[in-house]
């Protein structure tokens, strides 16, 4: 007796230690409310070429589920409110769903999350009701299935759920809510389910500029805002906003439901009125958000709390109604091409205030990056090109070091053609690689990979002058990783022995 629960006390911690390895994630919202995209198929190629994990969609569309088959893509399928009436009503209808619409095409098309309802406290047809009995529905038919401890069932919320957000510790629940989020959050405390939370400072900036900074909007700000009740320090409002959650769940005695941001993001073009959507502020905004996720840093509430956030959108959308912003919140426009460049590992460098760097002799250093408009096989033969014939040397790109994150052909064929076009003087000619090549004047180094300049040493990658004495995320991350391997081989032989005893 006393062996078998050794036993399950050493497999229950190494399990649970394996659970370090996951931390922050990044996705994007996938909408498609627009006539001009491209089919699912070419979305899931794109999706893939930027090394996209992370997919939320607002419906279960067969094309949708079908294309990201097999791609290892994680996605978050949705039923949209105007469904949700037939869920509530039969338990038949969720188990006929599941079957014909979902279990055909899983685990192949790998959805972790299904989303019941959109933001239902911000629609004017009433249904909020019918949320809770619709996920409860849905949570059954997957339990049918065996698949609800894979797949996690849910509903997203707008900020407007709230009635009080600032000061972050005064968050409190809207109580005309009460009805249908008290009965929510029981089902998501059973059921280890995330609270989804759709988080736009952009909005609260837009609407009161007066009292909100673009600075604090934008991860930018020096100062700082003080909560005057816990004493917490906050940099940027998205901070302040999901704070402002976390309060309202434990005011009601929730202190277990981890949060899920769902949507956020910033819009590249507005009206006349709408001044700070622009390409600078959105590629701004989602950079510095990035770099916050994935540094696990979390919130001045939640010290190193683990937060999933999805920016929205994959694409503009150019029929959705409302102000000219609400067409321009995509990353890419239809024709697949980038509204404006932006690193999904929150590794690169895009940050437009960044001022030109200038050489020795006064004239300003360029380098030669590849364009996101290169196909992969373009990629590919300059990647080739350039670190065979062309006498590059590309090292630094092999993994373990210090630019093979990220580990896209983008990323790898950037060092590549820039340590050519280097080497050779700099010129318009070295940058061609057949216009694959897109000169910039923006250091496109980031932590120590390091592109050469002309002049430079040839591996340029081994700059390490300007290493911080604190750790960086990729390091915490690594040695994060290495605890479990480190617990596995000790703890092996325990496990054997008290097996074979």
């Amino acid at each position: 007796m006393a062996r078998g629960i050794e036993l399950f006390f050493a497999i229950s911690l190494l399990l649970a230690l394996l659970g370090l390895c996951k931390g922050s994630t990044i996705g994007v919202c996938y909408g498609r409310n627009a006539d001009d995209l491209p089919t699912p198929d070419k979305v899931a190629q794109l999706v893939k070429q930027h090394n996209i994990k992370y997919l939320r969609i607002y419906d279960s569309n067969i094309q949708v589920l079908k294309a990201f088959a097999n791609t290892g893509v994680e996605l978050m399928i949705g039923i949209p409110n105007s469904d949700l009436l037939p869920f509530a009503q039969f338990q038949s209808n969720a188990d006929s769903w599941l079957k014909n619409s979902i279990l055909p095409y899983y685990p192949a098309a790998k959805i972790t999350y299904i989303t019941v309802g959109a933001e239902v406290t911000e629609s004017t047809d009433n249904s909020s009701s019918l949320v809770v009995p619709a996920m409860q529905n849905v949570f059954m038919a997957l339990k049918k299935a065996g698949l609800h401890k894979r797949i996690k069932v849910s509903s997203t919320h707008s900020l407007g759920v709230l009635s009080r957000s600032f000061p972050p510790s005064a968050g409190a629940f809207n109580s005309s809510h009460a009805h249908f989020l008290k009965p929510l959050l029981e089902f998501l405390a059973d059921n280890q389910s995330p609270f989804m939370i759709d988080i736009y400072p952009y909005y609260a900036y837009r609407d009161s500029p007066n009292n909100v900074s673009l600075d604090y909007a934008l991860f930018q700000s020096s100062s700082e805002v003080i909560d005057p009740n816990t004493g917490l320090l906050y940099t940027n409002m998205f901070d302040a906003q999901i704070d402002s959650i976390y309060f309202a769940l434990m005011a009601l005695n929730f202190r277990t439901i981890k949060i899920m941001v769902t949507e956020t993001g910033w819009p590249s073009k507005g009206s006349p009125k709408e001044k700070a959507a622009t390409p600078d502020n959105a590629q701004i905004y989602n950079t510095n958000l990035i770099r916050h996720v994935i540094n696990d840093s979390g919130t001045p509430a939640k010290r190193g709390e683990e937060l999933d956030v999805y920016i929205f959108s994959l694409f503009n959308e150019n029929r959705k109604p409302g102000l000219e912003s609400e067409r321009n919140w995509g990353l890419f426009y239809p024709d697949q091409t980038s509204v404006y460049n932006l690193d999904f590992s929150g590794k690169g460098v895009v940050d437009v205030t960044d001022s030109n760097v200038t050489s020795l002799n006064g004239t300003t250093t360029t380098w030669c990056i590849a364009s996101t408009k290169a196909s992969e096989a373009d990629l590919q033969n300059a990647l080739d090109w350039a670190c065979g014939p062309g006498n590059v040397d590309c090292s630094a790109i092999q993994p373990s070091q210090p630019c093979y994150e990220p580990d896209t052909l983008l990323s790898h064929a950037s060092f590549a053609i820039n340590s050519y076009y280097q080497q050779n003087g700099a010129t318009d000619i070295a940058c061609s690689f057949g216009g694959n090549g897109v000169k910039v004047d923006k250091n496109p180094s980031y932590d120590n990979c390091v592109y050469m300049t002309t002049g430079a040493n040839k591996t340029a990658a081994t700059n390490t002058t300007a290493i911080s004495s604190t750790p960086s995320s990729s390091t915490r991350n690594e040695a994060i990783a290495w605890v479990p391997s480190f617990l596995l081989m000790t703890l092996l032989p325990t496990l054997l022995t008290l097996k074979n005893l």
